[in-house]
């Protein structure tokens, strides 16, 4: 989710206004909605700085409004909340394991995600079961969804090789 789709988000899930946020960011009142909108949009990006103050006006961490990357344990985390508001995905405990599941009665993407995980469990499965290499299976992560699930082996490396000669 881009950074403006957050604002928006968040905003919308606070109940403020464009103009009220964009108040409580700092803007002058002729154009605290503008800015906003702008953000919101896309058309401008808001610097670190304004991040953060949108964060403090929202009541939030600026990593919840920055499309997180993966590179600490609290930027995985705010990745995981924002998968749980845009594709239903939930923590519970089973049997003593914790698990992400997904929310088949709160979510719109739920087939979707459903069948794009079910591809997911049987591309590892045959890693697991040892047929496909990890190389094959990091082909077909990497490359998803070029890389259709179930393809033979001898099917992928007939396109690598495809590839390689063009």
């Amino acid at each position: 989710m881009a950074i403006g789709e957050r604002i928006r988000f968040i905003r919308n899930l606070r109940g403020m206004t464009q103009k009220y946020l964009g108040l409580a960011a700092g803007f002058d009142e002729r154009t605290a909605d503008v800015r906003v909108a702008q953000y919101e949009s896309g058309t401008r990006t808001p610097k670190d700085s304004m991040i953060n103050s949108l964060a403090v006006a929202l009541g939030i961490s600026p990593e919840a409004l920055t499309v997180p990357d993966i590179d600490s344990y609290i930027c995985v985390m705010h990745t995981l909340f924002a998968l749980e508001d845009l594709y239903g995905l939930r923590i519970k405990n089973l049997d003593g394991e914790l698990c992400i599941t997904l929310d088949k009665y709160n979510s719109p993407s739920f087939s979707t995600m459903f069948d794009m995980f079910s591809t997911w469990q049987k591309e590892y499965d045959k890693f697991k079961r040892g047929e496909i290499t990890k190389d094959e299976y990091d082909d077909w992560r990497y490359n998803y969804p070029k890389i259709e699930a179930g393809q033979s082996k001898s099917s992928r490396n007939t396109k690598r090789e495809a590839i390689k000669n063009e």
